[in-house]
């Protein structure tokens, strides 16, 4: 039995009439006679009772009756069930955030992507950078938005607006005030970095930049996660980050360096193509960044 073979016998029932239900079909009437004949065969009762005026459902008709229109309205149900999941419009997705990330680009999108796909679950997981990309190639995560330093070869990747450095310092800290901090400045003084073999990235990053701008590191470990900057409130030390990145508590300011250097972002995802939900989420990222690109570059 197909589910072909249902619709032609619900509609032959609420027709009451093979010729009535053959154009409503858009099928010949002998070819539609032939079906029912067939199923009543295979089912080994008789459906309908056929007379001059048209046709009655038997007491056998009227119990198929009613178990078909159940079955084909979870057909259509299922059909549409695949179409949206095709489009994109139902599904899930697990969305890493890096410990460092801009607040500019990645919660806009999934706040965005969230209202434009309901019924899309999203799933969020906040961890270092090198956590991330080891849970993406685990297939633990769908996609990770991350610094760039974290980007690999083996995933495909969407680049996102960078922003600049900026020096996080205690707001009663000898260097805390207005505009930019020049890089001599920094002398002496000691950094929070991870000190995580998952942050190991951003870690040195963090040195390189240093290092760059005639400072040698000191390097100093911070708390986990989103404690990462709490030695840098308490006064103990300075950081290196980007203003966005920062959980702001009114203990911390950000003094842009001088010279000006950038950290980029990007969104990373396995290199095989993309199920119809992440490519919305994707789709829906780049359409948030692309605005911030074009006033970073202007």
């Amino acid at each position: 039995m197909e589910l072909r073979h249902l619709r032609h016998f619900v509609a032959i029932a609420e027709e009451r009439s093979f010729t009535r239900a053959a154009e409503r079909l858009l099928i010949a009437q002998p070819g539609l006679s032939a079906q029912v004949r067939r199923l009543e065969r295979e089912l080994g009762v008789q459906l309908l009772s056929r007379h001059a005026r048209g046709v009655d459902l038997t007491a056998a008709g009227e119990l198929l009756l009613e178990r078909a229109r159940v079955v084909l309205a979870a057909a259509e149900e299922a059909e549409a069930t695949g179409r949206d999941l095709e489009a994109g419009v139902v599904g899930s997705v697990r969305v890493g955030l890096s410990t460092v990330v801009s607040s500019r680009i990645a919660p806009p999108a999934l706040v965005a992507f969230s209202s434009e796909r309901p019924a899309i679950e999203v799933t969020v997981v906040e961890a270092y950078g090198g956590t991330l990309v080891r849970d993406l190639r685990d297939g633990r995560l769908d996609a990770a938005y991350v610094a760039s330093p974290f980007a690999a070869p083996d995933m495909r990747s969407l680049r996102l607006a960078g922003e600049p450095w900026v020096v996080l310092v205690w707001r009663r800290h000898r260097l805390a005030g207005e505009g930019p901090i020049a890089a001599r400045a920094l002398t002496g003084h000691q950094f929070i970095v991870t000190g995580h073999r998952d942050g190991a990235v951003y870690d040195a990053a963090v040195s390189e930049l240093l290092t760059s701008l005639g400072v040698t590191p000191v390097l100093v470990a911070g708390g986990p996660g989103r404690t990462l900057f709490e030695r840098v409130a308490a006064g103990e030390a300075l950081a290196l980050s980007t203003a966005s990145s920062v959980p702001w508590d009114g203990e911390l300011i950000a003094r842009p360096l001088e010279p000006v250097k950038r950290l980029g972002f990007e969104l990373l995802w396995r290199p095989e193509a993309p199920s119809p939900a992440l490519g919305a989420l994707i789709r829906t990222t780049e359409a948030r960044a692309r605005p911030l690109a074009m006033v970073a570059a202007a």
